[in-house]
């Protein structure tokens, strides 16, 4: 349950050490900037530096350039780049003369492929018309005559010759036939378009406008296609000549992209600055363990003054937080910052959070086949080969499934697989006989007591992390302190426990005093805030205090319970398994008798369904367990994470 220590860095200096001072920020690798103004009281003559970022802007300019002839830099490691000899001029120099270069390669590919587009629509327009041994000089000459070219559908081709057989000038020749279309031309008397026109339209005559009216349609084709082809080619040359710009330039690129990179991040650390005539200021969060390495790069700078203050004592500015836990623990970080990162004073719950969602997914999931199949699928697929952070959380959680279901006895849903094992072990059954009608009670109360002992967990932690930041009201007087915490066990061992049990319960004064005492501090709650707060504890309209204290408390117990009852899901979950592979295993006795093929395949499929569609409900509620049950009773979740700047030439801006 770690949290890193960290301290808050002040420094002033004059505005031309200010490059070098955000340089070292940024080769540090953990300098987390911050605004600077809030850390000082008088700041009305220091105003926020607002600057153009050249590097952004060049790194953008040569994103764009990159992306038309598909290519990316070979960027340099970090170490490589603090020694390259360019200044901020030889760079934008080269990125203007490379984009030149590239675009107007790109300017005359648009304009090939443009060319090349026409050509080929008017080739496969002009298809249309092959076969009537047409000259379109001599159409297009025609000073009397219009020419219409294109398709009807074949329907109104019958139309055609039924209703305008005898029409002088409404005549259609086909040419070629697609799409149940028909292909072709009409002519008339210029005089009789109008009329004409008219009626193709009724017909869904769809004309089509040629560009290339010269010759006949077969040698108009031949011309385009070789049109065609020799674009075709300039558009190959235009490629090779953007090869052979990579070829030339590709490592400069690299050098002067990653160059660039570095330079765009020590100028975005200088947007936290502000400044005050010549001088600067700038505050930002590192780790405490880091502090002579920081301090010793600031040291040789003239002008420089800093100061260092632990973040116990800057707990208004909200300290960065950064986890720290072992590796096997560490997987379980994704559920605490899905939550919220803890606020720096608060206590770390991801190693509570791995070991209670471990052991309450294998319960609720208690297969040791399915478990074994989890735990596989979940490294070598969703981590190895995905990379996904959720495969490392299933391998512990499948191999718990796996020991629970040999305490189960249970092996793909076969309940009585380890009995020959328990058996040579000099048992006469397992542990857990999950379908036995007597084992239910017992799984039903074995799960509230899980839900007893996890929510005592988080009112300790409650307890234990308000005592760490000084809350008092909230560790001694609240429904997850110490009044919360003696009511709920005087209530569970003084009365419901002897109850199940036959024990004879608490006598009726230690009952009276043990839980009216808390419920009475639970009750004037806002009373002992105020008074801890140092503010007038009586409030203002007392009967509204009465009725809302009445009911709030009214609704801390109900909660109570039902968070209580709620880890009743862990036993469902367990005869729920049980029950739907019995189902599986009956209807795979109807298919055929063991070891046939028809009983294997039904217990095959029936085993992924279920295996896949418990493990996501299981880790599902597991997870409301752990967020709702649990968290809500000791865990804000109100701080930020550290992110300090990384210098990473492998990130594009």
């Amino acid at each position: 349950m770690a949290v890193i220590k960290v301290k808050v860095v002040s420094i002033i200096g004059r505005m031309q050490e200010l490059d070098r001072v955000t340089e070292i920020c940024g080769r540090s690798g953990f300098f987390h900037p911050d605004n600077a103004l809030q850390f000082y009281e008088n700041t009305e003559a220091f105003t926020p530096l607002s600057e153009e970022n050249r590097y952004a802007t060049a790194l953008q300019r040569l994103n764009d350039a990159l992306q038309i002839i598909n290519k990316e830099p070979r960027l340099l490691p970090d170490e490589e780049v603090q020694s390259l000899p360019y200044t901020d001029d030889d760079a934008f120099s080269y990125v203007d003369t490379l984009c030149e270069k590239l675009t107007a390669v790109q300017t005359a590919r648009t304009q090939t492929q443009k060319a090349l587009e026409e050509c080929t629509q008017e080739a496969q327009n002009m298809s249309h018309f092959v076969g009537q041994n047409m000259n379109l000089d001599e159409i297009r000459s025609c000073k009397f005559i219009k020419v219409r070219f294109g398709s009807i559908p074949e329907e109104s081709a019958e139309q055609l010759e039924t209703t305008y057989r005898d029409h002088p000038y409404v005549t259609f020749f086909p040419c070629t036939k697609s799409h149940h279309r028909l292909w072709g031309v009409y002519m008339c008397p210029i005089d009789q378009a109008d009329t004409v026109d008219g009626i193709f339209r009724t017909l869904y005559f769809q004309r089509l406008r040629l560009k290339e009216i010269t010759s006949t349609p077969e040698e108009t084709v031949q011309r385009l296609e070789a049109q065609a082809s020799t674009l075709r080619k300039k558009l190959e040359t235009l490629s090779q000549q953007g090869e052979a710009i990579w070829k030339e330039e590709a490592d400069a690129c690299g050098r002067i992209y990653s160059y660039l990179s570095e330079r765009n991040t020590f100028f975005g650390i200088r947007r936290h600055a502000a400044c005050y005539h010549d001088n600067f200021i700038l505050a930002g969060w590192i780790p405490a363990s880091e502090e002579k390495a920081f301090t010793e790069e600031l040291d040789g700078l003239e002008s420089i003054e800093y100061n260092l203050e632990s973040g116990d004592n800057e707990l208004s500015h909200s300290p960065p937080v950064k986890l720290k836990n072992k590796a096997l623990v560490r997987p379980f970080e994704t559920f605490v910052e899905m939550y919220g990162m803890p606020n720096y004073k608060e206590i770390d719950p991801t190693p509570l959070v791995a070991i209670l969602y471990t052991v309450l997914y294998g319960i609720m999931f208690a297969d040791t086949g399915q478990g074994l199949c989890l735990a596989f699928f979940g490294f070598f697929y969703m981590w190895r080969k995905r990379h996904m952070p959720v495969g490392r959380v299933l391998l512990p959680c499948g191999i718990s499934a796996a020991i629970f279901g040999v305490i189960f006895g249970s092996w793909f849903g076969y309940e009585d697989f380890f009995d020959p094992l328990y058996h040579a072990l000099g048992f006469a059954e397992k542990p857990i006989s999950v379908m036995e009608g007597n084992t239910t009670m017992m799984i039903i109360l074995i799960s509230v007591c899980i839900g007893f002992v996890c929510i005592s967990i988080a009112m300790l932690l409650n307890i234990y992390s308000a005592i760490r930041r000084k809350n008092w009201a909230r560790a001694l007087i609240n429904p997850n302190g110490l009044a919360g915490l003696v009511f709920y066990w005087v209530l569970l061992f003084g009365v419901v426990l002897p109850m199940f049990t036959g024990g004879s319960m608490l006598p009726v004064p230690a009952l009276i005093v043990l839980l009216g005492a808390p419920l009475v501090l639970l009750f004037l709650q806002g009373l002992f805030e105020n008074l801890f707060a140092h503010r007038p504890a009586k409030p203002p309209k007392m009967g509204e205090f009465l009725v809302q204290s009445f009911f709030e408390l009214f609704e801390q117990l109900l909660s109570l319970l039902s968070n209580t009852v709620s880890f009743l899901r862990v036993g469902a979950f367990v005869l729920v398994h049980s029950g739907m592979m019995t189902m599986v295993f009956t209807l795979a006795n109807m298919a055929g008798a063991d070891g046939t093929f028809g009983n294997l395949l039904i217990v095959i499929i029936g085993n992924v369904i279920v295996g896949v569609f418990e493990a996501l409900l299981v880790a599902i509620h597991v997870l409301r367990l752990n967020f709702y049950e649990m968290f809500s009773r000791f865990y804000d979740g109100d701080g930020r994470p550290f992110a300090p700047v990384q210098v990473n030439s492998l990130q594009k801006a």
